[in-house]
């Protein structure tokens, strides 16, 4: 399995961020590995998260700003929703498969410039999903 790095963002607002090699959509946890902590894997468990963000760096730009709308030049996979999370947060993008009766979803965000590269969204920290 490839490299990833992981925001993981949790019910409580908690933020982990790390690298794993063992994520699984069908999985109950998986492991990160901190930069500032390498040697100690950190089990997350998937009731406690409302979503996990892999990213292409942890900076990110906070200067940016995403764009919510999708536009014609990339290729579109998937069905074009909205998640509305718990909490209030918002987010616009495309899921390949949507099945709420799993314990979440791949979304991938509708602004190709985005940080985030795909969201595995847990079902249990969404308000609603709304196709667009």
């Amino acid at each position: 399995m490839k490299e990833s790095k992981l925001v993981v963002r949790y019910l409580t607002g908690r933020v982990a961020k790390g690298r794993t090699l063992d994520f699984s959509s069908t999985k109950d946890s998986f492991h990160i590995l901190a930069d500032d902590d390498p040697k100690n894997p950190i089990e997350i468990r998937l009731g406690q998260v409302k979503a996990v963000f892999f990213v292409k760096d942890f900076i990110g730009n906070r200067e940016y700003d995403e764009r919510k709308e999708f536009n014609g030049s990339s290729p579109m996979i998937g069905k074009k929703i909205q998640v509305t999370f718990n909490d209030g947060e918002v987010l616009t993008g495309r899921a390949e498969i949507y099945m709420p009766n799993r314990k979440g979803f791949m979304f991938f965000p509708a602004d190709p410039k985005s940080n985030t590269e795909k969201v595995f969204v847990v079902n249990s920290s969404v308000k609603e999903v709304k196709f667009l």
